[in-house]
């Protein structure tokens, strides 16, 4: 399964002691992680559109910390900044947009970000941009996203890999592949939230996202806010078994692989409650 990369969302969570680490604290986390595993997901600069319109971009002195951590044939994904990907700001009224956001799908503002992150660049793997539900007062249509990422497309520098994340169900059809693989985009595709089940995707579009040469596949779960309480937050156990839904997604990730395809799997805490248990619970269900 050489063309499988799989990890986890973030890495510090002191309870993995036993599991990933060799102490609940004291440790280089990052450092002790690359041990067991050959990627990990960055989200932590994906907050970073605040109040005022303010900015903040990852800090390159923490981005060479990383890298220093982990050997040369390890990979990070990494979530573009929300302030790239927001339409309009966050607001208290939830069915209610905030005030326009001037940077969604800035180039300037993307080209800073990946110099921030400069250090990481020779293990870097794809960009998420990851979009939120956009209803009809954030995006008037498929076509009008589809158009704005079709404008931006050409201001991204060379030599990176970029994927696209959506979470509206209704675009997730043929036309958004064709045009991410038309764009030299990648898909991004998620088990959790409002989308269907990511074996239901491989069904109905199986053979377009084949013509990808990457994927990225992200296990993230239905209902955050409950499975916090219910293991609050010591992610260290399985507390909702996804034992059907992972040997689907197995038969999926193995058709990938047998395609020729390059796989990241990005797992969550959220998914089961363990995110490296998770991990072994879906090797033991792929082809040895």
């Amino acid at each position: 399964m050489q063309n499988l990369r799989i990890g986890t969302c973030s890495w510090k969570y002191p309870s993995w002691h036993g599991l990933v680490y060799s102490r609940p604290d004291g440790i280089d986390y990052l450092e002790e992680y690359a041990r067991q595993y050959d990627t990990v997901e960055i989200d932590q600069w994906f907050w970073s559109l605040f109040s005022g319109g303010k900015i903040r971009l990852p800090d390159s002195r923490e981005a060479e910390s990383y890298r220093n951590a982990v050997p040369s044939n390890f990979r990070f994904t990494v979530k573009a900044p929300n302030s790239i990907t927001l339409t309009h700001s966050y607001s208290r009224e939830k069915k209610k947009p905030g005030s326009p956001n001037p940077h969604f799908l800035s180039a300037k503002l993307a080209s800073a970000f990946l110099d921030s992150i400069s250090p990481l660049h020779d293990v870097l793997g794809p960009v998420i941009l990851q979009f939120e539900y956009l209803n009809r007062e954030k995006m008037a249509s498929q076509e009008a996203f589809e158009k704005s990422l079709r404008t931006f497309r050409p201001f991204l520098p060379g030599g990176f890999e970029f994927g696209i994340e959506i979470r509206n169900p209704n675009y997730l059809n043929d036309r958004l592949f064709g045009f991410l693989q038309d764009n030299e985009f990648l898909p991004v595709l998620l088990e959790g939230y409002w989308m269907p089940p990511v074996a239901v995707v491989h069904e109905k579009h199986g053979e377009r996202l084949k013509k990808f040469k990457v994927l990225v596949l992200r296990l993230h779960g239905k209902d955050r806010e409950s499975i916090e309480g219910e293991t609050g937050k010591e992610w260290n156990r399985i507390v909702r078994p996804a034992d059907a839904e992972l040997t689907r997604l197995a038969g999926v990730i193995s058709d990938w692989l047998d395609s020729g395809l390059q796989v990241y799997v990005n797992v969550n805490n959220h998914f089961e409650g363990s995110a490296p248990l998770t991990i072994r619970r879906l090797l033991e269900r792929l082809p040895k």
